[in-house]
């Protein structure tokens, strides 16, 4: 194995080129962003004991990971739309699923690999097979790469899934709506106070109000809504003030604490619509490439997103460690963990989708949280 090509500097594929260098493979990610900063990185993750963190110990970066950990942001509550607090789970720090900026998590990556890993601005247009395991990926620029091995650390719109699958992402009949508001204590006491020191849930049929308290006293809300997508492109996100009270309204009769978190934004709104890949994509085994993340298993969000692509990064990883003599070894070894792992994940998110869209109530999902009757 000459050359090790990753498309894609997310965290899946940088989690790949750390794990790689640790163990002394060289590899280089290409990404079309024209630099670490060129867009904003999102809001908070809950990195899991179970699989998000066993990809962080196999980077060897815990000592520093920790150090990005959030305290207090693992306490969450479940409030009724009318703002009747139904629970309340305190952050005694054995949660197992600490909270960290996904901007600082991915820095932590890129600042672990070498100078020059990362090559930014390479948009890739076309990746094709040049036989005997071998592929070409051509960047927007003109420029060509030839690789003994591609990972396809690309996303949801992956340019390097097509060699292995014809699978297209199709809508998953929810979208985000985010927003932020900053200053929170200060500025919208009463959000604030809803939302309380971590995350908040108030689930209601067909629409739900999540927010997390991020760093820097900024909560950060997602509405989610189960409607098609012609009912999002019916409203102009060009006027901030005129989409966010069209959301709101899905909100009507609601607790003035909650709905705040809509309309007291100090961004305008943004739709963030969900699209998956088949509960059980697979596919055949295609000598020198592969894929990761959502590139690989693309589903509506449900907490395990990043953590799957870390963890598929981990394993790919090692995998290729543990045989440098035999890429397509390495390549069948991670597969075969992978499409069952991410399977079960997938089916399990449908299902609590499913169950939202049905009329889960915040009671209900008190129940299923605290194992009540």
């Amino acid at each position: 194995m000459n050359t090790v090509t990753i498309i894609g500097a997310g965290l899946g594929g940088l989690t790949l080129a750390r794990v790689l260098h640790v163990h002394g493979i060289p590899a280089t990610v290409y990404e079309a962003e024209a630099s670490a900063g060129a867009r904003a990185q999102g809001g908070m993750l809950d990195i899991h004991d179970y699989n998000g963190q066993i990809a962080v110990e196999a980077a060897q970066l815990m000592a520093e990971f920790s150090g990005l950990i959030l305290e207090g942001r693992q306490q969450m509550r479940v409030l009724d739309p009318d703002g009747t607090l139904l629970l309340d789970q305190p952050d005694d720090g054995t949660g197992g699923r600490p909270e960290v900026q996904r901007a600082e998590l991915r820095q932590l990556l890129l600042d672990s690999l070498p100078a020059g890993t990362v090559r930014w601005g390479a948009k890739v247009v076309d990746a094709r097979s040049v036989g005997a395991g071998r592929h070409e990926v051509t960047f927007a620029d003109g420029s060509v790469v030839a690789t003994d091995l591609l990972v396809g650390a690309d996303g949801a719109w992956s340019r390097v899934r097509p060699l292995l699958s014809d699978a297209v992402p199709s809508y998953a009949g929810t979208s985000f709506v985010e927003v932020y508001l900053y200053n929170a204590d200060i500025r919208h006491p009463a959000a604030a106070k809803a939302v309380g020191g971590g995350s908040l849930i108030a689930p209601a049929s067909g629409r739900e109000i999540h927010a997390h308290r991020e760093s820097g006293d900024t909560l950060h809300t997602y509405v989610v809504l189960t409607r098609p997508q012609e009912w999002f492109a019916a409203i102009d996100f060009t006027d901030p003030a005129g989409a966010a009270a069209r959301v709101a309204q899905e909100f009507t009769g609601w607790a003035p604490d909650l709905t705040a978190l809509i309309t007291e934004a100090d961004t305008a709104p943004v739709l963030r619509p969900h699209f998956t890949l088949p509960h059980d994509h697979r596919w055949d085994r295609v000598p020198g490439a592969t894929l990761l993340g959502d590139a690989a298993h693309l589903m509506p969000p449900n907490g395990e997103g990043a953590n799957l692509a870390m963890l598929d990064a981990a394993r790919l990883g090692q995998a290729l460690a543990a045989h440098p003599g035999n890429v397509e070894k390495a390549l069948s070894e991670y597969e075969h963990e992978m499409f069952p792992r991410s399977q079960a994940v997938a089916t399990e998110g449908a299902e609590m989708q499913e169950l939202f869209s049905r009329g889960t109530s915040a009671r209900d999902l008190v129940a299923m949280l605290t194992g009540a009757e």
